[in-house]
């Protein structure tokens, strides 16, 4: 069915889908959703209920496959872990996009949908921590700039998604959310997330967000708060670099530990946030840059959360490659650094341990070894871009190429195909 019938036929009829709105572009699916919590829900279940009907099959299918669970499990495992810590605001959202779902004929409640936000951290972090291992996460690559590394002085970042295809190339909503208090967001994420989950995201107060994981790393509390709560509650109401650190470290369960790259169009900051469980660094400076490629930085992280210690060899871990094509790049672009500049970087794979262009897990567009997965988005947005809400995104691979994936292994992996650099502009 093409995408503006589609798109017409889920608004019809229905008053509570008056101010909102779905609009298709290559391959993206940009929804603008209006109102107190249980409203955006609803808009947000109804507009993209094709969507997450098929996001939600397919993580049973992977689950099923990764973990050995079945989705029972996640239902209940995240309703007794979860939902009394996530707050009201969450919860009604939450709600109503199980009432926008069954409002289209599909039949799922709110476990459904909290299983479904919640199944990062239960798959990646909590699983493991009950096994005594360390999460497998190693997922992304990204950088903030600002000053004297950038083209006019200010802020400007970037960041693609790494994660296995099956689910990956359905990463690809972006949200437009206008709540009735707190600060209006643009985020991409997973159909049916209250959050991003890449995370790539700005707000009204002029904070532009995005973060890489802490590779190896072990813990987590379950008495805490989810990632997923923390991350929306911290962009929906920080409106600063100081207090969306503090929200996200208030509660903070070890659950989907990243380092966060940050920037604040109003003062030029540039921040980066290192979470882990028992040991958290937060830095900020107003010129240069902070990357991410899911290396652990903090010699005290490290020591105390990454079992094993860490290898800072380019040569023979991926992640302290592209930590070194970072390096490299923004060296040979001091005071040059744009959106254009950015799309490249994301697009960049030369590998500087064979000099030449591969792609691999050591470029910044990247694939995994093993071919599981790899760059599905990438997202890029300067500080005069986020004070008109908008931002360059791609869907698939960084740098265009298409995939043949499909597989009669797994009944929902498809091909990617080249989609170009769409700037999305929601307007202030």
């Amino acid at each position: 069915m093409p995408a503006v019938l589609l798109a017409a036929l889920l608004l019809q009829g229905d008053p509570r889908l008056a101010e909102a709105k779905r609009v298709d572009k290559d391959g993206w699916i940009a929804l603008t959703l209006k109102g107190a919590p249980k409203e955006i829900g609803y808009q947000h279940g109804a507009l993209a209920a094709p969507e997450i009907d098929d996001t939600i099959k397919a993580l049973k299918f992977t689950m099923r496959n990764s973990t050995g669970k079945e989705w029972s499990w996640f239902r209940d495992k995240a309703r007794e872990l979860y939902w009394p810590k996530i707050g009201t605001e969450l919860q009604e959202e939450i709600k109503g996009i199980a009432e926008g779902l069954q409002s289209k004929g599909l039949k799922y409640d709110e476990w459904d949908v909290l299983a479904e936000n919640a199944h990062i951290e239960l798959e990646g972090y909590y699983l493991p921590w009950t096994k005594g291992e360390a999460s497998n996460k190693e997922a992304c690559s990204a950088m903030v700039a600002t000053g004297s590394q950038t083209a006019d002085g200010k802020p400007v970042i970037a960041h693609n998604m790494w994660w296995p295809y099956t689910i990956g190339q359905r990463f690809k909503v972006l949200l437009d959310l206008h709540p009735d208090k707190g600060q209006r967001i643009v985020m991409d994420a997973l159909p049916g997330f209250v959050y991003s989950g890449t995370d790539f995201a700005i707000n009204g107060a002029g904070l532009m967000i995005t973060e890489t994981t802490i590779a190896g790393f072990a813990g987590y509390d379950p008495k805490g708060i989810p990632e997923f709560a923390r991350m929306r509650r911290a962009t929906q109401t920080a409106t600063s670099l100081d207090e969306w650190a503090k929200i996200m470290r208030d509660g903070n369960n070890g659950g989907y530990a990243n380092t966060w790259l940050m920037a604040d169009n109003k003062t030029g900051e540039i921040g980066r946030l290192e979470l882990g469980l028992k040991v958290v660094r937060y830095e900020k400076k107003r010129d240069g840059a902070f990357v991410g490629s899911n290396f652990p930085q903090d010699p005290e992280l490290i020591a105390k959360e990454v079992p094993g210690g860490w290898n800072r060899n380019p040569k023979t871990n991926s992640c302290e490659l592209r930590r070194q094509r970072w390096g490299t790049l923004l060296a040979q672009n001091g005071g040059k650094v744009d959106a254009e500049k950015a799309k490249g970087f994301l697009a960049d794979i030369y590998n500087e341990n064979l000099g030449r262009n591969q792609i691999s897990d050591g470029t910044l567009c990247g694939v995994w070894a093993g071919g599981g997965g790899g760059a599905v988005n990438s997202k890029v947005c300067t500080a005069a871009m986020a004070g008109e809400m908008s931002i360059w995104a791609r869907m698939g691979v960084s740098d265009g190429r298409a995939l043949k994936l499909a597989s009669a292994s797994d009944p929902f992996l498809k091909d990617i195909p080249s989609r170009p650099w769409v700037r999305f502009e929601f307007g202030k």
